[in-house]
């Protein structure tokens, strides 16, 4: 895919039509998998992700178990029809990164102690890939998490802000982050106002730095909302022979 001429036009407008400050649109459901202990869906744009969690079950082999809290493993993965030119099978150099920036963020917040000897496994498989799939996928896995009953101090909800032709932007699009000058996923846990995961790729000043967390801020606000709509429309549903 080419990069377009401009990214924002003279009127303000993004690639995709939004403005700098605007989400893409979200859609979240708890719950999906029937074989799994918890599982979401979410979507941000054209970026699908599915999480799954499996556990806490005994650990295998034994002899890698803890005595004092749970062992949290994670995948993160993308399908091979996820992108434009087909993926590899396998797991890449990058996945393997994410899938370890995505446990120790989970890890923040998942009370891993009340599982003294076992394991959880969160699996987040990103089905198609349109920017931001580490910050969809940490958000579905977090979800996911809450579905499987893990206690945890708080949901994660995260986004990505980037810089686009010299101006802040929230929620970046696959073409934004290739095009773009600056890259910054952010992942809070809105509770207490903690940052979790803050990585950036590119160049920000200090003042377009601290203007960028603003701009995260108001979108994993609103992420968070939508993440608690998903687990209340979920539970809300189950009647009360199935307690």
């Amino acid at each position: 895919m080419s990069r377009p001429e401009r990214l924002i036009d003279e009127n303000g407008r993004r690639v995709d039509g939004r403005r700098p400050d605007e989400l893409r649109p979200i859609r979240m459901e708890v719950g999906v998998l029937d074989k799994s202990d918890g599982s979401a869906y979410v979507e941000f744009g054209g970026t699908k992700v599915i999480a799954a969690v499996f556990g806490p079950r005994e650990a295998h082999p034994r002899h890698l178990a803890l005595p004092d809290r749970a062992i949290l493993n994670c995948r993160y993965h993308m399908t091979s029809f996820s992108v434009e030119e087909r993926k590899p099978l396998g797991m890449t150099r990058r996945e393997i990164e994410l899938s370890k920036v995505i446990r120790e963020a989970l890890e923040t917040v998942a009370f891993l102690e009340e599982f003294p000897r076992a394991a959880i496994d969160v699996y987040v498989e990103v089905v198609q890939a349109d920017g931001g799939t580490r910050t969809a996928g940490l958000t579905a896995a977090s979800l996911a998490l809450a579905d499987a009953g893990i206690p945890m101090a708080d949901l994660i909800a995260a986004v990505a802000v980037g810089k686009v032709d010299g101006q802040l932007v929230l929620d970046l699009c696959d073409l934004e982050d290739k095009y773009g000058e600056a890259d910054m996923p952010v992942a809070m846990a809105p509770r207490f106002n903690s940052i979790v995961m803050l990585q950036l790729n590119g160049r920000m000043t200090v003042e377009e730095f601290k203007r960028g967390l603003a701009l995260a801020k108001k979108g994993i606000d609103e992420i968070y909302r939508l993440q608690r709509e998903a687990l209340k429309k979920k539970f809300s549903e189950i009647s009360p022979e199935e307690v």
